[in-house]
């Protein structure tokens, strides 16, 4: 049997997705970057398009497509506020189209298939550190909704295949990550933070700084979600990745200005509608069933980040849209 996969990633093209992408490659596989360009970039992955084993298609995952595949991740959905929000409705079609139509493939193909689940799926949470078995505290109407409850829709859309079709899924609840690739209009705390610093801009706190996340570098992540997938046990997840390490929005502004040398002033707005005040996943069952924790220390994450982020020109980059900074 050969070892060579056919894979398909849906938003191949994205920050994460395009790590994924270049590893899958690296290992011999033959990738199918599947993404419709609306808040990624083609450049995360103009230096794979010469490698004979990877292949670029553009196609929003809303619709319907068919390819002959051994293996798909979903991570096609706008996954910042500033892009989730700018079009809620696209939004939530993504997640629960794009779902249904990986999972009528992954049916069809037998192919095992992952979802790229968040930690928005727990809300604001109640319970600290968030456990896999902590059925969240979500606003079902409010502005994060599109993105919360739609991820929620897609994680009950794949246990329904597993259960009644005998579809081989995987689901991983993604944490804050951050690294190169990340869109510098994302909106995102650490993406914000960096180019406000750099331009010599003020720095933006929302709140008081005191609410906390959990910042895990990008190859962390990649290698989690490459292991849930090949984990050989009969362990569907949901399972938690991220890093337990917890840092409130007010430590990482001040080591960004340190990391960067910025005169930049930290200044503070109001908290936005829905802002979860506490994020720290419990890592436990990733420990267990999969060996995985994070290694890349804050520090030193963010330093390979703002190395990225000196060498890009951000003219390059499509402006903020409506929402951005919310």
């Amino acid at each position: 049997m050969s070892l060579v996969k056919r894979i398909l990633v849906t938003g191949g093209a994205g920050f994460l997705g395009s790590h994924l992408c270049e590893r899958l490659v690296e290992m011999g596989h033959d990738v199918i970057c599947l993404d419709n360009f609306f808040t990624s970039q083609k450049s995360n992955v103009a230096h794979l398009l010469n490698k004979p084993n990877f292949e670029l298609i553009r196609h929003d995952i809303t619709l319907p497509i068919w390819l002959e595949v051994d293996e798909i991740y979903n991570l096609a959905c706008p996954a910042a506020p500033g892009h989730y929000q700018y079009n809620p409705i696209k939004t939530m079609k993504t997640s629960l189209m794009g779902a249904i139509n990986v999972l009528g493939m992954a049916k069809r193909c037998r192919a095992k298939v992952l979802q790229a689940s968040t930690s928005e799926v727990y809300g604001d949470p109640e319970v600290h550190p968030q456990p896999e078995t902590y059925r969240g505290a979500v606003n079902p109407i409010g502005p994060r909704a599109c993105y919360d409850e739609g991820k929620r829709a897609a994680e009950t859309l794949f246990m329904d295949y597993h259960r009644m079709n005998r579809v081989n899924i995987r689901i991983v609840r993604i944490f804050n990550t951050y690294g190169p690739r990340m869109h510098p209009y994302d909106g995102r705390v650490v993406s914000n933070f960096i180019r406000q610093a750099l331009c010599g801009e003020d720095i933006t706190v929302y709140g008081d700084g005191s609410q906390t996340r959990s910042f895990c570098y990008r190859d962390d992540m990649v290698e989690g979600i490459i292991r849930m997938m090949e984990n050989p046990e009969d362990f569907t997840g949901p399972v938690n990745l991220g890093n337990p390490e917890e840092f409130t929005i007010l430590e990482l502004a001040k080591l960004v200005i340190e990391l960067t040398g910025s005169k930049s002033r930290i200044v503070f707005r109001p908290l936005p509608a829905d802002d979860p005040v506490r994020r720290r996943p419990d890592i436990t069952l990733a420990k267990q069933k999969l060996g995985w924790e994070p290694k890349t220390p804050l520090r030193e994450g963010l330093m390979r980040t703002i190395e990225w982020f000196r060498s890009i020109d951000l003219s390059h980059y499509r402006p903020p849209t409506p929402c951005y900074e919310q």
